[in-house]
């Protein structure tokens, strides 16, 4: 990896955490998600600012993505469906 890139993750106060060996989908989720960012709001509009452009990420997000995006390694679920079902107690058997 770039040390010039692993300086920038230590100067911003970032972990880094490499993809496992074998299981290069880890990268392909994140860019996936940054290149779904990136169709719906800066290749499509302009923004004036860089806070109206993180206003727009974060409506995006919130609002858009979690709620109403279907993802495919969700099982066509949304990440608000599935934070759901993950935080549901699991019932222990007696």
């Amino acid at each position: 990896m770039s040390h010039h890139f692993q300086d920038e993750l230590r100067f911003l106060g970032i972990r880094s955490s490499p993809a496992f060996v074998a299981e290069p989908e880890c990268n392909g989720v994140a860019e996936r998600f940054i290149r779904t960012l990136k169709e719906q709001l800066p290749w499509v509009q302009t923004f004036d600012t860089i806070e109206d452009l993180r206003l727009a990420l974060h409506e995006f997000t919130r609002r858009r993505y979690n709620a109403s995006w279907v993802v495919q390694k969700h099982q066509h679920r949304t990440p608000d469906q599935v934070r759901a079902l993950l935080s549901k107690p699991v019932a222990h058997a007696a």
